[in-house]
Parts: C-alpha cells; sequence; structure tokens
C-alpha cells in the first residue's frame, strides 16, 4: 500500500481521485473500494493507505484505478 492525498471527491457520483507518485496523473476511486462503516465518502486532503492497478484502460480519463482505499486517522 502506499499513502496518497484525496485530490477530489464526488459524492453525488461516487467516485474521486488520489494523488501518489506511484500513480502519475492521479488515480480514480469508487466508493465501493473504501474500507469503512457507514457511509462511504472522502474529503479533498484525507490521507488514505491505497492499494491500486493498471487495468489498461483509461477509468474516466485515468490510468490508474484503486482497488483498496483505507482512511488513515488522525
Amino acid at each position: 500500500m502506499v499513502t496518497a492525498p484525496v485530490r477530489e471527491w464526488r459524492d453525488e457520483e461516487g467516485w474521486g481521485v488520489l494523488d501518489s507518485p506511484e500513480t502519475p496523473g492521479g488515480c480514480w476511486a469508487h466508493y465501493s473500494d473504501i474500507q469503512m462503516e457507514g457511509f462511504r465518502t472522502l474529503s479533498p486532503g484525507q490521507q488514505v493507505d491505497l492499494q491500486w492497478e493498471a487495468p489498461g484502460f483509461k477509468q474516466d480519463g485515468y490510468d490508474y484505478r484503486a482497488v483498496n482505499v483505507v482512511p488513515r486517522s488522525g
């Protein structure tokens, strides 16, 4: 896993973009990949631990896609 800040999050659409040096240009993330109880959402600037993949096609314009997102506490 790598640590990444949330660049943007769209609650109404259920997805957002995470930034890390390992995923240049951003990593697309879906709410269903967030590991938390209750309503799954993230906030811009929030730090998360991230597992990602490069599926070989662009997801909403991004080369990388999150497969596991764990919000960091504190």
